[in-house]
């Protein structure tokens, strides 16, 4: 398994839209490019971090290379708009194989 690992900064009251926005994005990206999802967070300093899985680094890097554009132009406007910062290329900050997983699956009931 591989893991990249994103954040952003959001515009002041627009949070809530970049989840809905983000939520839907990585719906898309699972169905399309074979991700197997991902998890937000959000840190102390009120960044927004994404942890992304897929199954091995090529599928994520093909993905990657395409941007992970998808086919749903409102989704991906309402991110654009709520975002007022990201990491310099929009490059994940890190990305990495799995060595070890002792993760328990937890299902969270969708917010938006």
């Amino acid at each position: 398994m591989f893991v990249a690992v994103y954040w952003w900064r959001v515009h002041p009251g627009k949070e809530e839209q970049f989840i809905r926005a983000w939520s839907r994005g990585t719906d898309l990206i699972r169905e399309k490019y074979g991700s197997y999802g991902s998890r937000l967070h959000r840190d102390a300093d009120g960044r927004f971090v994404g942890y992304a899985e897929w199954p091995d680094e090529a599928t994520w890097r093909k993905a990657f290379d395409q941007k992970m554009v998808y086919d749903e132009p409102a989704t991906r406007d309402a991110f654009v708009d709520a975002v007022a910062e990201v990491p310099p290329d929009a490059d994940p900050i890190f990305t990495m194989d799995v060595v070890s997983d002792r993760l328990t699956t937890r299902i969270v009931p969708a917010t938006d």
